[in-house]
């Protein structure tokens, strides 16, 4: 099979099953490209994960199109981005019409909130990666021993300054990658 047509069909199956949104996916997305087609490697998935989370847009969406021109340039981009858009399409459509049809069904109900805590252990999952991956460069728990526990701790300091201050992320984002890059310089 072909790269781009792999790199289409990978990301319409990663749309397919991404249930819970963005951040959810990140594993299945990591699964996929980094372990078993071998395409970016765990430093630049690492990398693309953090740019999409700061441009614009979805983050499945900002990531299948950045994995997209590493792997086959402007066309690949563009195809791991349909791939990845027309099944939540076709899915959202599929299932607006499901529940305007059986809106008052307690099965439906029921379906949901399966649905629903499947959600947040993916999103659980996603968070547990983004920690291991930011921290350590590797989405392996067992590597926890090798994370860099400055940038841990430039973490937990942003997190602290933003939950309690309630300061603009942007301003707090600028402050610690000027932090972390006095910090390298040391």
């Amino acid at each position: 099979m072909g790269k781009l047509i792999r790199l289409a069909v990978t990301f319409f199956q990663i749309g397919l099953l991404s249930i819970g949104g963005g951040y959810a996916i990140i594993p299945m997305i990591q699964e996929q490209v980094v372990e078993r087609f071998s395409w970016v490697s765990q430093k630049t998935f690492t990398d693309i994960i953090t740019i999409s989370q700061m441009t614009p847009g979805p983050l499945a969406v900002n990531t299948s199109t950045f994995i997209g021109i590493q792997i086959a340039g402007i066309p690949g981009a563009v195809l791991a981005t349909f791939g990845c858009v027309i099944s939540g399409i076709s899915i959202s459509a599929f299932l607006y019409r499901l529940f305007q049809r059986f809106q008052k069904s307690e099965y439906i109900m029921e379906l949901l909130s399966g649905l629903k805590a499947a959600s947040l252990g993916l999103i659980i999952s996603a968070a547990v990666t983004i920690l291991l991956l930011s921290f350590t460069g590797t989405s392996v728990i067992s590597e926890i021993r090798t994370a860099d526990w400055t940038a841990a701790a430039i973490f937990l300091c942003s997190l602290f300054v933003l939950r309690k201050w309630k300061l603009n992320p942007i301003a707090v984002m600028i402050g610690t990658g000027i932090v972390g890059l006095c910090v390298s310089m040391i």
